[in-house]
Formats: C-alpha cells, structure tokens, sequence
C-alpha cells in the first residue's frame, strides 16, 4: 500500500490518509504485507513517483512477496503499465480500489447495475492494456479480405454496446425508483436522510434509532444501499429514516454519476443528517468532502432544499480538554448535537431535537373541500405546494406540503 503525498498546504495529515487506505484495502479483505507514505514533489509522467522510490516499492514487493499494489492516489494507464512492468505486481489506484469495493459489496439489482456502469466507464480509457494481441481481423469485400476491424475497435464497440445497455436498464430503475419516492411523498410522513464520511456511524446510528440489524462493521463501505425503516419520535408519530452509503474524498466521478439515482433519495429528504466522526483527526476535511459532493447534487441547505443538521458522532472517544471544547461550540448551535451511536449518549437528546426540527417542517396533508370551496383552494394553491388532487363522493380531495404554521393557519380560514 503506497499514499501519494503531494505536500499539498491544505492536504489532509499523510499517516491518516495511508490509515484510510489501509482500511479501503481491508474493505475487501486484501491482506497488507507494507503500508508507507511517498512524498512527491514533482509527478513524473511515465510513473507518477520517482525512479528511487520505484526501486524502493519493488524491494518491498519482492521482500514481502506482494500480488498487489494500491496506490492511494490517480494513476493513468500509462503510468499503471510502466509500475506493473517495474514492480512486477499488478497496480490498482485509488479509484479502482473504491470501485472493487463497490462492486463487492452491491446487493440489490439497481446496485449492481450502476457499480458494472461504473466499471465499464472507468476501464474504456484502460482497454488498450488488456490486449497483447493487436492483430487485425479478418473482414472486409473480396477473396481475400480487407484489413477488417482491430481486435482492441472490436472490444470498444463491445464496451460501447453494454455502457449503453447499462444506462437503458438503469433508467428503467430510476423510473421505478422516482415513482417509489412520489407514492412516499403523497404520505404524509417526514423523511430524515443520514449522510456522512464513510465509517462515520451513519448505520451504527441507523440501527441505534430503528432497532433495526443493518450490517455495521469497523469498515469503510460497510453498506451500500439505502435502507428506510419506520421510526417515531417524540410528538411524531412516523418517520421515515433512510441510511445511504457514506461518502470518501476523491470519490470516483463515476460512481457519482451511476449512484445519483440513490443519493437522490437524500435530495427528496426532509431533512439531512449529517452524521460526523468528531475524534477523527481529519473531521473538518471530513465533513468538507461530505458537502462537496452534496453541493454537486444541488444540497445546499439553503431555503430551497432540506435543511441540514450536524451530529457529531463519536464523543466518547474523545478527551476531557476535547469533550469540554465541543460542549462549548454545540452551546452555541441549535443545528448540532453531539452523541455516541454505540453507548448510545445523547441519542434520546437528539431524538427530542429531530423532533422539534421537524415540527416546523412542511409535510403532505391531506384535505377535503366542498367544490365550491374557491377560496380556501385558491388559498392552498398561494400558499402550499399541490401533489394531488382527486374527488372523493362528491367532495375535492388534496394533497397539500404545508408547514405545521400553515396548516393552523388554514384551519382558521372560515369555508
């Protein structure tokens, strides 16, 4: 296992990263012989890393009979080649370290469909490496033949045809999906979506407010696809809380692009819970690569999507001089908690808070009117937004997002 220092001035602490790589590795149940970091000041094109410490990497493959070698860091294909010809060991980079896991790990169809999407795209700029046979193909009009198709044109017309297949089937899945999360919207239940780094204790939590069993491992990618179970909370008789798979830097762009029909499940949410590993030492860049990319998915927590709220996880790893710190930032904030998932501190405290956030939000009711009714309709049309509208044995029936201040309000408009 090799982590790529760039000696960048706002690059997270090396041994941290090299730790998280060691635990990506482990997420597959690859067996790490020798784990160091590599200081890079300049990258060099045909291997990223420098002669010396080529020579350096391989003494450590021949001296620890290593197949593989993971380096935490993008390589090009070019740059993979020229490192498997020097270490004598296959190279797998960062990105197709995550995308291994992923593909792993993914249990449902939908799963599964957008890691092989994934895949396909990430290998298409790889193809050229895994043909050592780049002999023309018999083709062509006449006796004896053109020069036909290469064997490499052949495999990318292949790969072309299944990426196509691929986002074919996976946008009948998002239909699916989409129609899933309109049927949840038209009841008239909150939906709270945690989000998170990756072993931040998204599903430890998860389990610790449902009661529910999903699989919540001292492992990074521990689940992939999101989970929603029913849960109450004070003053709140259902909610619905769904579990997504949690975030890493550098996240391949592809896996962005084929799970955004999942993570749309956290733009649809009514509130975001953003969980947080606080007693790691690289939370603030953390919690920096979480709102990255949930800025790309159009999250902001601003007015026109779902507000955010911090839980700051983990608090009884911490220190006294630590603990006494946070305690003092969170007296400041009505937008954060601070709780331990596994002994289960300050979770019936933040059941309470979640109750209160959303009391004020809007949510889908569902409302009766004479058809004659202009006024209070026209009235829910100004002031509401309409889901639905149906008639019911003479009567006009709505669907209607409306806040817990709206909805009295409404109540007092004289039919």
């Amino acid at each position: 296992m090799v982590h790529v220092d760039r000696g960048a001035p706002d690059a997270r602490d090396a041994e941290a990263r090299l730790a998280e790589a060691v635990g990506l590795a482990a997420a597959i149940r690859l067996d790490v012989r020798d784990a160091s970091v590599i200081k890079l000041r300049k990258p060099v094109p045909a291997t990223l890393i420098g002669p010396g410490q080529v020579e350096r990497v391989a003494a450590s493959v021949a001296a620890t009979e290593a197949e593989v070698v993971v380096v935490d860091a993008s390589v090009t294909p070019v740059q993979q080649k020229n490192l498997e010809k020097a270490l004598g060991a296959k190279v797998i980079d960062r990105t197709g370290l995550i995308l291994e896991i992923f593909g792993n790990r993914a249990a449902t169809n939908e799963g599964r469909l957008q890691v092989e999407l994934a895949h396909l795209e990430y290998q298409a700029g790889r193809l050229v490496r895994a043909w050592t046979h780049l002999e023309r193909q018999r083709g062509g009009f006449g006796f004896l033949g053109g020069p036909g198709e290469s064997q490499i044109e052949t495999d990318r017309r292949l790969l072309r045809d299944r990426i196509s297949g691929l986002k074919r089937e996976l946008a009948a899945v998002t239909r699916t999906r989409t129609l899933h999360r309109k049927r949840r919207q038209k009841a008239p239940w909150p939906v709270v979506a945690l989000v998170g780094y990756t072993n931040a204790g998204k599903s430890t939590l998860f389990n610790r407010l449902t009661g529910a069993d999903v699989m919540a491992e001292d492992l990074l990618f521990a689940t992939l696809d999101p989970t929603m179970r029913a849960i109450s909370l004070p003053g709140v008789d259902k909610v619905i809380l769904s579990d997504t798979v949690g975030f890493v830097s550098d996240l391949p762009t592809q896996l962005v692009a084929a799970f955004r029909a999942t993570l749309e499940e956290v733009i649809e949410a009514d509130l975001i819970v953003h969980v947080r590993d606080i007693a790691h030492p690289d939370s603030d860049a953390q919690a920096a690569d979480v709102m990255g990319v949930l800025a790309d998915l159009g999250v902001t927590g601003g007015a026109a999507t779902a507000p955010l709220f911090e839980v700051l996880n983990k608090i009884d790893l911490l220190d006294a001089e630590a603990r006494a710190a946070l305690d003092a930032r969170l007296a400041t904030r009505d937008d954060a908690a601070g709780i331990s998932a596994v002994t289960g501190e300050g979770v019936d405290a933040l059941r309470a808070t979640l109750a209160r956030a959303l009391g004020g939000l809007a949510r889908i009711r569902h409302i009766e009117l004479h058809p004659a009714d202009g006024l209070r309709r026209a009235w829910l049309h100004r002031h509401g937004q309409v889901v639905g509208e149906g008639e019911d044995e003479g009567m006009l029936t709505l669907d209607v997002r409306l806040s817990d201040a709206l909805y009295a309000k409404f109540k007092t408009i004289a039919a």
